[in-house]
């Protein structure tokens, strides 16, 4: 952007809408005007003035004033036609829809690409964390071995409750909800589905891997019940829900699964609605970052430090993909230790072992301490029942 003070169109006011507006009010770093904001209700009571809103989403992408377009709202399908459009009429764009990225991340490359304009999206991944702008600029030559961390700051809210004060997981969610934390459907959350859309988008910026989410296995924490946590408890174990990819030689496997962690584990510490990442690496090996995971301000100022690179013509490079180290998930074998609660043994299809270290039963339940491959996991028709729950060890 050459302008000194650029424009901006916003679509969607929502949370991270409002969060935008709030730290852009009192930020003096940078120098942009809200040119237009795009919503869908025009009856809905909104805290500043009217006069900027408006239901014509047209008004913004053939507004030849407008510099950049920052898409906000929560329908996927709907922020991929705003984010392509601008794109192709020359507009730097700003996202912070990880669904949305996610599940078309291969066209939003090209389109870049295409038109010579910049989509950003740290606001998509960790909220506060610059995750992908470190993966991009500070490990670009690195050789990440692995990305490991608690990619979402509702589930992680609801765990630290559970463990810290004994809350159950039903009062724990409503609290998440009443704080702005999760949603009123919180399904993207507990079922896993959002921290696997981040992780696909960081499989990019850290291995240069563009994959589909329906090709990473994922499952959420929806099934914990005091059996597990009790399990957890008594062994000094806390249960976080972890995205995590790791590199071994030219094999890549990433996966989104609730872990049962110890004090050792760098991400134990990090609670309530904070996210963390751990990064390994040949040279700088281990460093943890940390950082709010959810809430208006946190997604806000992230959306907002992508603003600001535009300013100054930023954009990703996807260098780990034109260093040629894209290579693709891995279907070799990738074996991961679990416990796994149950209630009859028919339940299980007892084949899919690789080994068995510890087997419990008792009138109310059961479980079993053992090795899975995780392709093997991904593909189990027993993990659809609803009263099997399942945890990394």
């Amino acid at each position: 952007m050459q302008k000194e003070n650029i424009r901006l169109g916003i679509f969607g006011f929502g949370c991270v809408g409002q969060g935008l507006y709030q730290v852009l009010q009192q930020t003096q770093g940078i120098r942009a005007d809200i040119a237009r904001i795009c919503i869908k209700n025009p009856d809905k009571p909104r805290p500043i003035a009217t006069d900027l809103f408006t239901t014509d989403r047209a008004l913004i992408l053939d507004d030849p004033t407008i510099d950049v377009v920052v898409e906000l709202i929560d329908d996927a399908e709907a922020a991929f036609e705003i984010v392509t459009t601008a794109l192709s009429r020359g507009k730097a764009v700003v996202s912070a829809n990880k669904k949305m990225i996610a599940e078309h991340l291969e066209e939003l490359v090209a389109l870049q690409k295409e038109h010579g304009v910049p989509l950003l999206y740290e606001g998509s991944c960790c909220a506060s964390i610059p995750i992908i702008r470190n993966l991009e600029e500070y490990y670009d030559n690195d050789l990440l071995t692995s990305v490991e961390g608690i990619f979402n700051g509702s589930t992680n809210y609801i765990l630290t409750k559970i463990f810290d004060e004994g809350l159950d997981f039903q009062t724990a969610l409503k609290e998440a909800q009443d704080l702005g934390f999760a949603e009123t459907d919180p399904s993207l959350d507990i079922e896993g589905w959002d921290p696997k859309y981040k992780l696909v988008i960081t499989l990019l910026h850290a291995f240069g891997v563009i994959v589909s989410p329906e090709d990473v296995f994922h499952f959420g924490i929806h099934r914990i019940n005091d059996h597990d946590i009790a399990f957890a408890r008594q062994r000094g174990l806390r249960i976080k829900l972890l995205a995590q990819c790791q590199r071994q030689e030219d094999r890549i496997h990433a996966y989104v699964l609730p872990k049962l962690i110890n004090g050792q584990s760098h991400l134990t510490d990090v609670n309530h609605e904070y996210n963390g990442v751990v990064l390994e690496s040949a040279f700088s090996e281990s460093q943890l970052f940390v950082g709010k995971g959810a809430g208006d301000r946190p997604t806000g100022s992230a959306v907002l430090s992508d603003i600001s690179a535009l300013t100054y013509q930023y954009k990703y490079e996807y260098k780990k993909r034109t260093q040629g180290q894209g290579a693709g998930l891995s279907q070799e074998s990738h074996p991961l230790k679990l416990y796994i609660r149950y209630e009859e043994e028919q339940d299980l299809n007892w084949e899919d072992f690789l080994s068995i270290e510890e087997r419990y039963q008792s009138q109310s339940h059961r479980y079993v301490i053992g090795t899975i491959d995780l392709n093997t996991l991904a593909q189990a028709e027993w993990l659809q029942h609803e009263h099997i729950n399942i945890l990394g060890l």
